[in-house]
Order: C-alpha cells, then sequence, then structure tokens
C-alpha cells in the first residue's frame, strides 16, 4: 500500500511553496507525523509532516523546485516496496563502470577478466552504503533527479546558512524565495497604495522607570524577559480602538471598506532567512504579559524556523521595531491589505524639556520617535496624527501598573 504526499494549503493567499530540504531520502524510513520535508511560500517557512509511517519509495519534487498547492510531492510505502525503487540509481551507476571493461584489454587498467565481473556488484553497495552519512547534510539542493539526491553530496557546497553573511562581500548570490516574497509583497503594496509617513515624538522616561522596576519580578513571574516592545504593542492596539480607521482595510473588487472589530497585530522579526512578520491575534485583548508571552514565542519560532502558515496569517495592523537595531525612526512600508504599519524607533537619552512646579526645565529624558506610515487612500493626514497622539499619551502616561502587577493590593 502506498500514500501519495501533496503540498497542503499553507496560509490565506498562498497557492505554492518551494521546497527548500528533503529531511528523508528514498529508502529511509518515516514515521507518521514525522517531520519528512521543508517547504518555504512567501508567507513562512514550514516543515510538512509524513501522513503515514512506512518508507520514501519516491520523490516528485527535487530541492529549489516549486509546486503548486495540492500537487504529489513524495510517495511513502512499506518496506517490502523499496527493493522496486532501488534498483533504479544502482543501474545508472555501473554504466560508468562497463564503459572501460569492454576497450581496456590492455593489461594496464584491467589486470585480469575474472576481477572484472567483481567490480561490477560491488559499486552499486558502495555508493549506497556512504548515502546515509552525507544524506542529514542540508546542502543537497543543486541535486535535481529526486533518485540520485542521496548519492551526490558534494556539489551542494555554494548553499550555506546565513551565517555565511560576513563573506558576501564581492559574490553573486542566488535571491532566496524568502526575498523574492518580500521584495514583491513590498513592491506590489507601493504600487497600489497611496503611502506616506507621520512621526512625532514620545517621551517615555517613565514607562523606562517602571519596566526597570518591575523586569525583574516579570521574569521570575512569568518567565520571559520584559522588553519595551509589549507596551509599544499594548499602546498601539489601545489606540486602534479608539481609532479604526487605521485598523481597516480596503476591498478594492468591492468597492468597500472594512473596519475590524479586533486587533490581529504583525511583528516584523528580523530572521536569517529574512524579514518575518508572525501576527499576535487579538492583541488588543491582552495584558502586557500576554503580549510579552506572545512576542518572545512567535519571534523565538519565526527565528528557528517553526511558524505554522496560522501564525502570519491575519494581520489587522504592523509594528516594525527598527529601533532594536539603532534607527532613530524609518519611514516603514505598509503591508498589502492593511491600511496603516507603525514603526517603532530606538529610544535615546537626551536632553528634553520637562514641566517641574509650573516651570519648564531641561533634564535628561528617554525619547522615541513614532512613525506611522498609511494608505491616503483610506486614513486622512488628521486621522494619522490623532491615532500617533493617541499612542503617545498612553505611553508616556505609563498606566501598565495592573498588568504588571496583577496580584498587588492596596
Amino acid at each position: 500500500m502506498t500514500v501519495t504526499v501533496t503540498l497542503p494549503a499553507l496560509g490565506e493567499s498562498v497557492t505554492e511553496g518551494t521546497v527548500t530540504r528533503w529531511l528523508k531520502q528514498i529508502g529511509e524510513h518515516v514515521e507518521a507525523d514525522e517531520p519528512l520535508l521543508e517547504v518555504s511560500t512567501d508567507k513562512v517557512d514550514t516543515e510538512i509532516p509524513s501522513p503515514a509511517a512506512g518508507v520514501l519509495l519516491s520523490i516528485a519534487v527535487a530541492e529549489d523546485e516549486t509546486a503548486e498547492v495540492g500537487a504529489e510531492l513524495a510517495v511513502i510505502g512499506t518496506a517490502d516496496a523499496v527493493p522496486a525503487a532501488s534498483p533504479a540509481p544502482p543501474a545508472e551507476a555501473p554504466q560508468a563502470a562497463p564503459a572501460p571493461s569492454p576497450t581496456p584489454a590492455p593489461a594496464p587498467v584491467t589486470p585480469s577478466p575474472t576481477p572484472a565481473p567483481a567490480p561490477v556488484t560491488p559499486p552499486p553497495a558502495a555508493p549506497v552504503a556512504p548515502s546515509p552519512a552525507p544524506a542529514p547534510e542540508p546542502t543537497s539542493a543543486p541535486q535535481v533527479p529526486a533518485q540520485v539526491a542521496p548519492v551526490s553530496p558534494a556539489p551542494a557546497g555554494p548553499a550555506t546558512p546565513a551565517a555565511q553573511e560576513p563573506a558576501l562581500r564581492g559574490r553573486t548570490v542566488r535571491m532566496s524565495r524568502i526575498r523574492r516574497a518580500i521584495g514583491d509583497n513590498l513592491k506590489k503594496a507601493l504600487l497600489e497604495q497611496a503611502q506616506l509617513t507621520s512621526t512625532v515624538e514620545a517621551d517615555v522616561t517613565r514607562l523606562m522607570r517602571l519596566r526597570n522596576r518591575a523586569k525583574d519580578g516579570f521574569l521570575a513571574r512569568e518567565g520571559v524577559k520584559l522588553s519595551p516592545m509589549p507596551f509599544f504593542v499594548k499602546a498601539a492596539a489601545q489606540a486602534l480602538k479608539a481609532h479604526p480607521v487605521v485598523n481597516a482595510r480596503i476591498n478594492e473588487a468591492e468597492g468597500t471598506i472594512t473596519y475590524f472589530d479586533t486587533e490581529n497585530v504583525g511583528i516584523a522579526v528580523d530572521t536569517e532567512n529574512g524579514l518575518m512578520t508572525p501576527v499576535i491575534k487579538a492583541a488588543g485583548d491582552l495584558t502586557v504579559a500576554g503580549i510579552a508571552r506572545a512576542v518572545h514565542d512567535l519571534a523565538d519560532r519565526a527565528r528557528s524556523g517553526h511558524l505554522t502558515p496560522d501564525d502570519v496569517s491575519g494581520a489587522t495592523f504592523t509594528i516594525s521595531n527598527t529601533g532594536s537595531r539603532g534607527a532613530l525612526f524609518d519611514t516603514v512600508i505598509v503591508p498589502p491589505r492593511q491600511a496603516a504599519i507603525l514603526g517603532v524607533g530606538a529610544t535615546v537619552r537626551r536632553p528634553g524639556v520637562v514641566r517641574s512646579a509650573g516651570e519648564e526645565v531641561i533634564g535628561i529624558r528617554d525619547l522615541v520617535h513614532l512613525s506611522l506610515s498609511y494608505d491616503h487612500r483610506l486614513v486622512d493626514g488628521a486621522d494619522a496624527a490623532r491615532y500617533l497622539t493617541t499612542v503617545r499619551e498612553i505611553l508616556e502616561s505609563a498606566a501598565f501598573e495592573d498588568d504588571l502587577y496583577p496580584d498587588a493590593g492596596t
């Protein structure tokens, strides 16, 4: 009995995927639900599990090849079916050995006609034996024929992890599927939307002090570090409730606008494979602690390549924290099918005007730029300014004690 492995639906609007790595090779045993291969789409990299236990009999889509959703990827069968699939590779390998045998009658190449037949049988066993060792290497993408992949590890050298980034200088490399998808999506968004950016500066001195006081206890209680990001997500989500025009989508075909009743906030995560944007569902209903746990979990799985299609679907608004990499502020691009995106710049300590006892004085403050890029077809400049002002007020008030100290008494 055999079971066909097909490419499943991998999120809304995803129609195809590219096989990036086979985790099992032809002839190897696989358990039901054990990861069989890795697939990359324009939204996420994910593992495809085996639908049944058995032996991998054939591979229909080689590494670095693209398949439509629903297309056959491989066939899983029982172990007794392997011999039927195995003969193919050996049949091709010996052809190289027989060629020299007919003509090389002179003794220099083959000492005697008797040993000649012997080498014909051993070669098939030799290539098959080493295959388990090279198979785990993640660099077998160049092998096009699926049946040959287990026996040709050497040519795969160029495909290395992103750790080689410092060595990119002076090189020409193939653009990854994720990088192409990011570029296509952003270009599409710029071409279809009337985008512009508004920026405000927020004084988050009180917020940073609150965070510094709470972070040790928060880590002990919640099991994750308290970074500034959850506060920005909380403020952004709260402000979306007050300004639904920013949390909306234009439905081009119908000529309508959808104003969402939930705040699904995408968070841009910098990974070795490119920018990923997992989504915190119903962020407007979460506490700072809940958001912190969600941010930690999604960012960790984004960087380890374990996001699911659902993790990157359904965003109604996005936040890009370029400040975490030192950028003062940024004109971020609005993702397709969203009305706006908030860019959070670096929090810097510098002199600022402070009101004290009715007077204005200069003090050292924690200041951050907040940039809202938006689709001007839907959001007016005044709408953007009102939204940013609300976000700033929430952050500057630093009224997050209930979120950070849920069990505190009077």
